[in-house]
């Protein structure tokens, strides 16, 4: 997953959808180019499930104080010392319209954008950090069409499994594998579609231009 999602969903939809009682994300305006330290919204379980706005980017460790933004967790390393503590009692989940990944060469590249047939349920990780929190993208290998623009996609979760991910209780290598298992359920039914290159570079992007992810002919 190279690090750009849509997330079309307002406050109140994301309340009814994740039978959430409120939540802090007041200032979230729907986005179709959600970017690396941008505050997004997500769902976590805690004294009652919220929707609140996170930073898309997790503390780097002593030996990595520069270079960009840790957006992703691979499900493969979720049970080793850098992620345990927060896979163990900090799960979230990333609501997405989609993701975008990219084909070609440098300075001339395709995008494309991967989809299902509504709201995509990403699984995630979450912290809090000087009062401030933060979040990050489970990946896994890639399936089906995601699987054919990129090697890496998110971990999706089904709705029946929303429950036991949120559930703040310790979770242990039995979830790991759940999380495996079904999010290949979910990246089966996804469809990917070539968008408009000006999703390539955020610089002047109009973020809440739901265009950006019509299709258009592949050239």
């Amino acid at each position: 997953m190279c690090g750009r999602f849509a997330m079309d969903t307002t406050t109140d939809e994301l309340i009814r959808e994740f039978v959430a009682q409120g939540g802090r994300a007041e200032d979230w305006a729907p986005s179709y180019s959600v970017a690396p330290t941008d505050r997004a919204p997500i769902v976590r379980e805690h004294d009652e499930r919220e929707v609140q706005l996170a930073k898309w980017d997790w503390p780097k460790p002593a030996n990595r104080p520069s270079g960009p933004p840790i957006i992703n967790a691979r499900i493969e390393k979720l049970t080793t010392s850098f992620w345990r503590t927060a896979f163990t009692r900090a799960r979230c989940i990333a609501p997405m319209s989609g993701y975008f990944e990219w084909t070609g060469e440098k300075g001339d590249k395709t995008p494309h954008f991967i989809h299902g047939d509504g709201l995509l349920a990403a699984a995630g990780l979450t912290w809090s950090v000087d009062g401030e929190r933060r979040f990050v993208v489970i990946t896994r290998e890639a399936r089906d069409e995601s699987g054919e623009v990129h090697d890496r996609m998110p971990a999706f979760l089904p709705a029946a499994t929303w429950d036991d991910w949120l559930d703040p209780e310790p979770a242990d290598e039995g979830l790991q594998q759940l999380l495996t298992d079904v999010s290949e359920q979910v990246a089966a039914t996804l469809r990917t579609h070539i968008v408009d290159r000006r999703v390539n570079s955020i610089r002047g992007l109009d973020r809440t231009d739901a265009t950006l992810i019509d299709p258009v002919p592949a050239t």
